[in-house]
């Protein structure tokens, strides 16, 4: 809860304090960095069966024994981290197939840096953040959207998501002035587009939603809140509500739209995540959407891979105790065996956007990023 406030919104046992996370953030950058272990601890039998007491305390607590990264798994970060240093065009964007100097793509390679503890203007990966933060800011325009119209941009808001997200990382860590105003006008976009049913859509517009896009500027929400931005507590209740109508299904999953019935494990790690950084983690609708996870490990084929390692391991890691234990093993072996000989990743939007998916994932329980903070 917000302090006062009476209604939910980023707080509870998601909350993060700005300044925490600068502290984190400091310590993380050579100071202090968590263990690596030995190999990836393997899931217990009982993390493994079909139903899980998420009630009890272990399953709800940070452990510093939750870092299960290995040096293989620190060796593939570092290689993909090569691999977008060279791919960055001159003006600090990146291309990804046919995206061409997308906002939402140069903000998820920019977060894949920070999640390793790089920062704007300082060490080996400095210029690269340091161009692709300009990028970004330069491409915040007077409505507040985040929009590159020179590039070959996807739908608007999903870029617009994904790069507020990233400008409040960055702003966060920096403390910027010139960002603070790019950011607080992008955020605006968002709190005025919100449809009557607490969702976003393609457009920045009142209009429709569905749960892909309206996650992307909840956790760009989040992310503001943690940077020390206001964020209306009735702006995260409605989108609550919106993820909870999603959760329609009897196997568990989210579907698309609340007037559609068809389960997707990437959407439903999207929804799961959203509610547990919205202080609803222990909503029936997130346990069964844990459950649907487990019974679909990384590497489940599906048309959208990337995108679901991305969410749903923030999901695990946010559930923690034996749904971490049996998901973080699987997602390093999957990244393992398909990272290519030049450091990427790939999947349907192309290398550079499969390659800071991926290594956002194996980052998460690093949590240098408040955003991964639990």
């Amino acid at each position: 809860m917000i302090a006062g406030s009476g209604v939910p919104g980023f707080g509870g046992s998601g909350r993060f304090t700005p300044t925490a996370g600068l502290l984190i953030l400091a310590l993380g950058c050579g100071i202090l960095t968590p263990p690596l272990s030995a190999a990836p601890r393997r899931p217990s039998a009982a993390a493994t069966t079909r139903h899980l007491n998420t009630r009890t305390p272990e399953h709800l607590n940070t452990h510093s024994s939750d870092y299960l990264g290995t040096p293989a798994t620190e060796g593939a970060v570092a290689r993909a981290l090569r691999f977008l240093q060279k791919g960055q065009n001159p003006d600090g964007s990146w291309d990804s197939s046919s995206y061409t100097a997308e906002v939402g793509i140069t903000g998820l390679c920019c977060l894949a840096f920070l999640s390793a503890g790089h920062q704007p203007g300082r060490g080996p990966y400095g210029r690269v953040l340091a161009r692709a933060t300009d990028f970004l800011a330069d491409h915040v325009q007077r409505t507040g959207l985040v929009y590159n119209s020179a590039g070959s941009p996807g739908p608007p808001m999903y870029g617009h998501g994904f790069a507020t997200l990233a400008l409040a990382e960055l702003y966060g860590q920096s403390r910027r002035r010139d960002l603070r105003d790019k950011l607080e006008r992008a955020v605006k976009l968002i709190l005025s587009t919100q449809n009557e049913e607490g969702g976003w859509r393609y457009q920045p517009r009142i209009a429709d939603a569905d749960i892909s896009v309206s996650v992307a500027q909840v956790m760009a929400l989040r992310a503001a809140h943690n940077a020390g931005l206001p964020v209306p507590p009735e702006v995260v209740k409605r989108a609550i509500d919106y993820m909870k109508r999603c959760a329609n299904n009897p196997d568990g999953g989210f579907s698309y739209m609340p007037s559609q019935r068809v389960s997707g494990p990437a959407r439903t790690g999207a929804g799961v995540l959203s509610l547990i950084l919205s202080g609803e983690r222990k909503a029936p609708e997130v346990q069964r959407g844990l459950q649907f996870l487990m019974d679909h490990p990384p590497g489940t084929r599906e048309q959208h891979l990337f995108y679901g390692l991305y969410y749903n391991t923030q999901a695990m890691y946010q559930a923690g105790g034996a749904y971490w234990r049996f998901w973080f093993p699987h997602l390093a072996s999957f990244l393992l065996e398909t990272q290519r000989a030049d450091g990427s990743w790939w999947d349907g939007p192309g290398a550079a956007y499969a390659t800071a998916m991926g290594v956002l994932a194996l980052q998460v329980p690093a949590h240098l990023l408040p955003i991964y903070q639990r």
